[in-house]
């Protein structure tokens, strides 16, 4: 099957919206990768990956993390169908901007593996095209990617939510296993890593569990950063607005002390910081 019926009607901030398909052929097209339950786009600068990026979310996660400033990219019915062939033609107008700020493209979510077909159709046109490639995930649906969608990959910002199995478990909702086993299998390739880690007053701000994830960090060969990134509030209205229970709504961001504290465990093993 392919999504070449008549054109969509809507609009995701200036990219169309299948919203032709019925769900037969929308679900067809989704398994073939044609199409992708697409949350938002931005074009960003020094965030998710090198130069200027255009930064993907796809809708749909199967973590809950209490800390998740984006809770409205949770679901994957909170996302538009949009086919891949229109989020390559809006990539397509950025090349010039790619290539004069060394940036790409970033497919975040939400989780981006859990869409894997539309991932790797986006990647690959990408790479068609001589666009720099990243992947923002948790690794945890890591099994999903195949070696031929990671081929298409130059860059994966993998979130290590906890350096130890109770706080992963208590932070997201899920086992940490997974992460750390995506984590090994991206060193073994050799495609380049930047880990990320979110310091939380009273959760992730233990040092044994800050010690972990920098033991880690320091045992993958392809680590080019890591990126220990302060918790905030901006997204506790968003909770709110979805009616959600934000357990982290009295917790406080952390203090610079504690920030460079923490950054110093993972400089002490060779890491890069920021």
């Amino acid at each position: 099957m392919t999504a070449t019926l008549a054109r969509p009607s809507s609009m995701l901030g200036g990219l169309p919206v299948a919203d032709h398909l019925d769900r037969g052929g929308l679900l067809a097209a989704q398994r073939a990768g044609e199409v992708g339950s697409v949350h938002s786009w931005e074009l960003v600068t020094a965030v998710d990956g090198p130069g200027t990026r255009m930064t993907t979310f796809l809708a749909g996660c199967p973590l809950r993390c209490l800390y998740c400033h984006n809770p409205d990219t949770m679901a994957a019915s909170r996302g538009l169908p949009v086919l891949a062939d229109d989020l390559l033609a809006r990539i397509r107008r950025y090349r010039g901007v790619f290539r004069a700020t060394g940036g790409g493209i970033t497919l975040s979510g939400g989780e981006v593996l859990q869409q894997p077909a539309f991932a790797a159709r986006i990647l690959r046109g990408a790479k068609d095209m001589g666009i720099h490639t990243a992947l923002d995930t948790s690794g945890f649906l890591g099994r999903n990617a195949t070696d031929q969608l990671l081929a298409d990959v130059d860059l994966v910002l993998l979130d290590v939510k906890a350096g130890d199995e109770a706080t992963h478990s208590l932070v997201t909702g899920r086992p940490l296993a997974p992460t750390l086993e995506f984590g090994r299998r991206l060193g073994d390739l050799g495609i380049e890593t930047w880990i990320r880690f979110v310091l939380v007053p009273g959760l992730t701000d233990d040092p044994a569990c800050i010690d972990g994830v920098a033991e880690y960090a320091a045992s993958l060969p392809a680590v080019g950063r890591v990126e220990v990134l302060p918790f905030h509030q901006m997204g506790r209205d968003k909770w709110a607005e979805l009616g959600l229970d934000y357990a982290l709504a009295h917790t406080q961001p952390p203090s610079q002390e504690g920030l460079e504290e923490a950054r110093r465990a993972f400089r002490d093993r060779g890491l890069l910081v920021y």
